[in-house]
């Protein structure tokens, strides 16, 4: 497999009146072609800022982002047009990332013509092609997105994102104000989409279930910090850290193989992201933490192979939730 991302230490900070917000802090990963990698987590985590910082929506504070071997950390502005042509992104609401003043069709060709990719004989038909690709009828290429289900919508904001041929795609909770019905025909797209032209995904979502269907590997955030990372079998058949084991305790069951032997209920105060002290972030609502824990940045590391996690108590978590093993 050949790396197509590498984010190293990456860092997004915002100024409020009450100090600095730290929504992305030291995050690193690295994710290879044709693959998914799913971010998980709670509301507020930091999960859709750091898609956007990825992709130069946001600007980083600082560290590092590779992109098919070329440095991307730092790009100006006049440079940003061209990376955006193979990094893009499927937006959470389908209505209000749509212009509702354009249709269908206007709404799925304005990239090609900012990128002048089509002339204008060939414009209809490729906006047609993709209208196909993404299983929209083509009766609705003149209609307005207030006009059509959230379904639908959602399939416009795929076909745009595809109309430049990207090779990398940040997925913002693109199934969240759906339908059930509805999530499982757009994930299901997606996944042949990756197929058919070898795309490479960060798919954000707080759904565990959907995660567990989409992605090759995970990551769990934490209020702006990854707490774990590994494969998706490896992350649901033995999660780790306390926080993920909370979040896969919370999932109805209907029996009890996988996961947490002991399901872990959060209690206490959730750490204040504005000028956080030092310690794991997770401490305050950890049932495993110590005074270590308080002081002590937890970094990630790798504790079986493939396997990172970040916390000061791995060892005794791991004896206390599944015995000896």
């Amino acid at each position: 497999m050949s790396e197509i991302l590498r984010v190293e230490h990456l860092k997004k900070y915002f100024k409020t009146p009450r100090g600095i917000l730290h929504a992305v802090d030291d995050v690193s990963f690295s994710i290879d072609a044709g693959k998914t990698l799913g971010v998980v987590g709670e509301s507020g985590c930091g999960k859709s800022t750091l898609g956007r910082t990825i992709i130069h929506l946001l600007e980083k504070t600082d560290g590092a982002i590779t992109f098919s071997g070329r440095d991307i950390s730092e790009v100006e502005k006049k440079d940003l047009k061209a990376l955006h042509k193979d990094m893009q992104m499927i937006f959470q609401d389908p209505y209000s990332s749509l212009n509702p003043r354009m249709t269908v069709a206007q709404i799925i060709s304005d990239p090609l013509k900012v990128y002048k990719l089509c002339g204008r004989h060939d414009l209809e038909e490729r906006v047609l092609e993709l209208m196909d690709t993404v299983g929209l009828a083509r009766r609705f290429k003149d209609a307005y997105p207030h006009e059509l289900d959230g379904g639908r919508r959602q399939r416009i904001g795929i076909a745009r994102a595809l109309s430049l041929d990207p090779k990398f795609i940040v997925c913002d909770e693109p199934v969240s104000a759906l339908d059930v019905s509805i999530q499982a025909q757009i994930l299901n797209l997606l996944q042949d989409l990756q197929k058919e032209r070898n795309l490479t995904y960060v798919f954000i979502t707080h759904d565990m279930s959907v995660v567990k269907h989409i992605s090759h590997d995970i990551a769990v955030m934490y209020l702006g910090c990854l707490v774990e990372k590994c494969e998706t079998k490896a992350l649901f058949s033995k999660p780790l850290h306390p926080y993920t084991q909370a979040l896969l305790g919370a999932i109805p069951r209907i029996n009890s193989e996988g996961g947490a032997r002991r399901p872990i209920i959060l209690r206490g105060e959730i750490s204040n992201p504005i000028d956080p002290k030092p310690g794991c972030r997770f401490a305050p609502r950890c049932p495993f933490a110590d005074e270590r824990c308080s002081r002590e940045d937890p970094v990630l590391k790798e504790y079986t192979p493939g396997h990172f996690v970040a916390c000061h108590n791995l060892k005794q978590v791991e004896k206390k939730v599944y015995g000896d093993t």
